[in-house]
């Protein structure tokens, strides 16, 4: 059975006081709840892991990390690779964010490179992908979506994918307030079930969660969450305030 996952993505914001005092008010808060079949991840920043993992320790809330290198080592000024992460103690990383791949120059094949690192390193990785609005309003939003799951995950055995947690992200509705409707949301989250399905099983496909990532917060999150394929979402601006991130954890 796949887990319901809220995954919140601090992006470059807290210093290490305000990272600690956030972390310790959503471990407060999740305390209360019964979470069952609820994941709950915050992703601070690089610098700021060390101090979010001893806030949360021995809590229910995970903590993981926003990017990482594909090297093993090396003249990468800058970068963090896998071993650096897991040596922490980090089992998850997002790769392939938006704003990784529009800023950063990040393309299907570094990702799929990042994606193969992470494996052997026994890292989970949320794999993040989605359209622009062009591609939206050209009705190529689909196409899009396709070629950015078969490029950077579709060489990958069958049993690596109890590794990874697919992450839609409408660029287009990624801190700009405009949001996919629910029956957007659920008719993209079900196409990409079907082609996880047609590459590999239906039973892959029903095991792999799928979060939407675009503007999610406490008062559209229910009903987004209530569709059939989405499992959860990848949080941004909601993520940043305690009370907010909670709100989104109740809203199973």
């Amino acid at each position: 059975m796949r887990k319901q996952i809220v995954a919140g993505n601090w992006k470059m914001n807290k210093n290490v006081q305000e990272s600690i005092k956030l972390a310790n008010e959503v471990v407060a808060n999740v305390k209360e709840l019964a979470l069952n079949n609820t994941r709950v991840i915050v992703t601070p920043t690089f610098v700021n892991l060390s101090s979010v993992l001893k806030a949360t320790e021995g809590s229910a809330v995970e903590v993981a990390a926003q990017n990482m290198h594909q090297a093993k080592s090396g003249a990468f000024t800058g970068e963090i690779s896998a071993d650096m992460l897991t040596s922490l103690g980090i089992k998850t990383v997002i790769l392939g964010h938006s704003e990784r791949r529009e800023y950063f120059g990040e393309t299907d094949a570094i990702l799929a490179e990042k994606v193969n690192a992470a494996l052997e390193n026994k890292l989970e990785v949320i794999f993040c992908f989605g359209e622009v609005l062009e591609d939206r309003k050209s009705e190529n939003h689909f196409n899009v979506v396709e070629s950015q799951i078969k490029n950077g995950l579709f060489h990958l055995e069958a049993s690596a994918w109890k590794n990874i947690v697919l992450a839609y992200e409408p660029v287009w509705a990624i801190g700009t307030g405009e949001t996919a409707s629910p029956e957007q949301a659920q008719e993209m989250h079900a196409f990409i079930r079907k082609i996880v399905a047609n590459k590999y099983t239906k039973e892959v496909a029903e095991n792999v969660s799928i979060l939407y990532g675009g503007s999610v917060k406490p008062s559209n999150a229910k009903e987004i969450f209530s569709k059939e394929d989405v499992d959860g979402g990848l949080i941004g601006g909601a993520a940043l305030n305690a009370n907010d991130f909670v709100a989104l954890v109740k809203s199973f």
